[in-house]
């Protein structure tokens, strides 16, 4: 594999890109018992770089990992530290970090609970679902799989081998000729993207999937709703209301809007869904006004959200 970066921290230490290993038994190879975060570091208007949000992502590493029953062997402050020291290691102003936490040596088998690695690379990475997606919007299908039930899996969780499904809606997706999947539960309510969540607009209601419905509550998520309840110059001209409730597919064709928040895809608008234009077949004037504040906020542009910045030095 081409390096991303020059170190990556490991087991408490920085290593070239090369020696960051592990065996070919390693039991969450196997098993796909391993947590993981995603996280941006962002370069700011005045300062060094920060990592958005990285308290919160770090704790949702621990969490997840609480669910699955994996100890990690490091606390709340060496794993920022160690985020922090990644990302100043390579350099970085604008960039990415992919915590993680797997089982390594040990013995094999469904029942072995082996000694944990952590692990976290920083390198650099634009936008997820491209550039033009950002502006322009990106196609979207509704998957034929179904989102894991909430008694079938930790949703709140970010746990490896859970992906696997939204690793075939993917494929399934590009391979149709869309950019991404949507998910929709065994009732046929609408979930969340494959590594995404959802919102949607119509007639002047901004709606997302409740924490209840079976999603992952994305730190990113939060953010949307926290910058759309509070307002700005341009929210505040579109008079948004916000509203957390289930809602199903045919309301995704009848959208405004619609968009994916995340992480890796950050504030990305949806154009088409299954061949259908969604409003006026572009990015809409909510998801523009809201991608401008995230990202005033994401490079310490905002005042009121600089508590969720964390300089690497």
């Amino acid at each position: 594999m081409q390096p991303l970066a020059r170190h990556i921290w490991m087991d408490g230490r920085m290593r070239a890109w090369e020696d960051a290993r592990v065996h070919v038994m390693a039991h969450t190879l196997h098993y796909g018992i391993g947590v993981f975060e995603g996280i941006r570091c962002y370069a700011q208007k005045s300062g060094p770089a920060a990592i958005f949000r990285l308290g919160e992502h770090v704790d949702r590493l621990v969490d997840s990992a609480r669910c699955v029953g994996m100890q990690i062997p490091y606390g709340r402050d060496e794993l920022i530290e160690a985020c922090r020291t990644a990302v100043r290691e390579n350099g970085l102003g604008d960039g990415y970090l992919r915590p993680i936490a797997i089982h390594v040596d040990g013995e094999p088998g469904l029942g072995a609970v082996n000694p944990v690695s952590v692990a976290i690379a920083a390198f650099a990475w634009g936008a997820y679902l491209g550039r033009e997606g950002m502006e322009k919007g990106i196609r979207a299908t509704v998957s034929s799989y179904v989102r894991h039930h909430l008694g079938s899996a930790m949703l709140r969780a970010k746990v490896c081998g859970q992906y696997t499904t939204s690793v075939l809606a993917k494929r399934l997706a590009k391979q149709n000729g869309f950019d991404e999947a949507i998910f929709c539960d065994a009732t046929g309510y609408v979930c969340e993207g494959t590594g995404e969540n959802l919102f949607i607009v119509r007639r002047g209601v901004l709606k997302t999937p409740p924490e209840r419905s079976a999603i992952l509550p994305g730190i990113t998520r939060d953010s949307v709703l926290a910058i759309a309840r509070a307002g700005s110059k341009e929210l505040d001209a579109l008079r948004i209301e916000v509203r957390e409730e289930p809602f199903a597919r045919d309301e995704l064709y009848l959208a405004d809007e619609v968009f994916l928040s995340g992480t890796a895809a950050e504030i990305t608008p949806i154009r088409e869904i299954d061949h259908r234009p969604i409003g006026s077949g572009t990015r809409g004037p909510v998801t523009e006004a809201l991608q401008r504040a995230f990202f005033r906020a994401a490079r310490g542009e905002e005042p009121a959200w600089r508590g969720w910045l964390a300089p690497v030095s």
